[in-house]
């Protein structure tokens, strides 16, 4: 079992940056792929990139390419997403979540932290 505990969420002016954490319990968090994932009002869950167990490899989807960093430190158990450049269209509700190696999907998720990116 993995718990998950998002932060790091705000109000910021268009054009600046934002570090979200994710933090996990669990002895087995460093053998999970973890996600960051959003939903903005009245639109589907988004992905927006992933990282292995050993932060071997790294994953984001084309809107997010050069704007966001995903980065983990499993001592501390935490996954981040460093976000930069921040845009009014990327406010919406961040979650991060995590699956084990193999599975096909995400099986734990966290709560969610508000971004809201002002133009």
């Amino acid at each position: 079992q993995v718990q998950l505990v998002e932060s790091g969420g705000g109000l910021v002016q268009a054009g600046g940056s934002l570090r979200l954490s994710c933090a996990a319990s669990g002895r087995t968090f460093s053998m999970y792929t973890t996600g960051w994932f959003r939903q903005a009002p009245g639109k589907e869950r988004e992905f927006l990139a992933a990282i292995t167990s050993t932060a071997s490899s790294t994953h984001y989807t084309d809107s997010v390419k050069g704007r966001f960093t995903i980065s983990r430190d499993n001592a501390k158990n935490t996954v981040y997403l460093q976000m930069d450049s921040l845009k009014p269209e990327d406010t919406a509700v961040y979650y991060c979540a995590a699956k084990e190696r193999l599975s096909p999907q995400y099986n734990y998720w966290g709560q969610g932290t508000q971004v809201t990116v002002s133009s």
